[in-house]
């Protein structure tokens, strides 16, 4: 029995596709604002791994997520497109509206939260999310620009500067100008995270493209890297949507 899971962001597409706990493929492609024509190139692959289920997590409208359904009906396999909820699976959000809180944040939420434990989660990714649980209530959080849109938008606002694609990887105080942007824009967004955690003590939970990077800087909160977080939100929320159907069903 194999699984397929896509992530659909506003630029990127992932997918992976699953035996039992194994992930036995996996693959990530921008889609260039137009996801479902990248999704017709690739069902004809899907459809040769005998997909027996497919769950999904979207940030797009109903127009486009409804045309990604009708694609992926050729597969002849059940789907279900991941939703927020005021409550779901025992958590509870922390938004008031909920449709103003990303599915891609909550699914991460959704894989780790936990009663008695107090968690922040950060994915470090297009932007930088930041969010707080106390058991399985969700407090809400932060968002911010990640590295590179901030380094990006300095670059569109201040003339004469050219800055190249060099690592951010210190903290100290930079001695050329390249040196100062990027060990400012890291020392920022890191001592927002400390600022934060000092303020209210959790266990920290990394995850996205950028998270080894932050962890190397936040030893002292004993970070943990969850890589494909999302993946097993997604997994927990298909699970218990089909616990639900069993349970309606008998």
């Amino acid at each position: 029995m194999q699984n397929l899971w896509l992530d659909i962001g506003n630029t990127r597409l992932k997918y992976w596709i699953t035996q039992g706990q194994e992930v036995i493929e996996h693959g990530a492609e921008l889609h260039l604002q137009s996801p479902a024509d990248l999704l017709l190139g690739l069902v004809h692959h899907f459809k040769a791994m005998q997909i027996s289920r497919i769950g999904i997590s979207s940030v797009l409208d109903k127009k486009n997520n409804d045309r990604i359904s009708r694609i992926l009906k050729r597969l002849n396999a059940p789907l279900v497109i991941a939703k927020v909820q005021h409550e779901y699976a025992g958590l509870h959000c922390g938004y008031d509206d909920i449709q103003q809180l990303g599915i891609d944040r909550w699914l991460q939420l959704l894989a780790v939260a936990a009663p008695e434990q107090d968690l922040c989660v950060i994915g470090c990714g297009t932007a930088l999310t930041i969010d707080l649980t106390q058991g399985m209530q969700h407090l809400g959080g932060y968002i911010l620009p990640n590295l590179y849109l901030q380094r990006d938008s300095l670059i569109q606002n201040t003339k004469g500067i050219k800055i190249p694609d060099s690592a951010f990887e210190h903290l100290e105080p930079g001695r050329t100008t390249v040196d100062c942007v990027h060990h400012g824009i890291l020392l920022g967004l890191i001592s927002t995270i400390q600022k934060i955690l000092e303020q209210s003590p959790r266990k920290l939970i990394l995850t996205g493209g950028d998270a080894v990077l932050f962890a190397r800087f936040l030893q002292e909160h004993q970070p943990v890297v969850e890589t494909d977080l999302l993946l097993k939100g997604l997994q927990h929320y298909i699970s218990h949507h089909k616990n639900n159907e069993s349970v309606e069903g008998s």
